[in-house]
């Protein structure tokens, strides 16, 4: 079962990667709890970002949970590289899953936590069936595949919405937050039912890291 206390996610697609290392520790000395990696394949999305090996690289630079994101096609492919590349959380998406089910159990059966992920687009109710099988559901609050984008404020119903079902059903599964989280947006998510915050430039975006995570953090408190 994960947490459900509210933590900040940075995302490491928004880090400098010619100091990877360093923006890792940044995070980390500065009370990060959990690493997001977003996973892209140029198919799902039209971005492409990295893949296992880039994944085993951040976990022999770190200790922090590594919440993995796939926005790729066909993912059953790659469950078991990204479970050896050392993921502790890997989500999938509902759209690119014809047998949800199964590519959720074969990540628990591999050790790792099982995520879900909607688009902007996409249903809440999507997600209903597969509930009680997953430890976590990420709510895309902009469309995947770029960073920096602006958060689409109607995915606020969405969070609030899927609070409900899980509290309806009482389960323990933790909402996930990823697109536009600053310190404008981060109240409207919280107070929406959201535990994870996945922040990419709001952490990383001018190098001061240390500083922007710390005001992020604050409204965890």
């Amino acid at each position: 079962m994960l947490t459900s206390e509210l933590l900040i996610a940075p995302s490491v697609l928004s880090a400098n990667f010619a100091h990877l290392e360093s923006d890792i520790k940044r995070v980390e000395s500065s009370g990060a709890k959990i690493l997001h990696l977003d996973v892209m394949d140029g198919h799902f999305v039209p971005n492409i970002s990295f893949g296992p090996a880039i994944v085993k690289t951040i976990r022999r630079i770190t200790t922090l949970q590594l919440d993995t994101h796939l926005m790729i096609d066909k993912p059953d492919l790659y469950l078991e590289q990204f479970k050896d590349a050392g993921a502790d959380i890997l989500t999938v998406h509902v759209e690119a899953c014809t047998h949800l089910h199964r590519t959720v159990s074969r990540i628990k059966e591999l050790g790792m936590k099982a995520g879900v992920s909607i688009n902007p687009a996409t249903s809440i109710g999507t997600v209903k069936e597969i509930l009680p099988f997953v430890d976590l559901v990420l709510v895309m609050s902009v469309n995947p595949g770029f960073g920096g984008q602006k958060f689409i404020e109607t995915t606020l119903a969405k969070i609030k919405a899927l609070s409900k079902m899980i509290i309806d059903l009482k389960l323990p599964t933790v909402i996930e937050v990823d697109g536009g989280i600053d310190t404008i947006t981060i109240t409207k998510v919280i107070d929406a039912g959201a535990h994870y915050l996945v922040a990419g430039n709001a952490v990383f975006g001018d190098g001061n890291i240390e500083t922007n995570f710390s005001q992020l953090n604050a409204f965890t408190k």
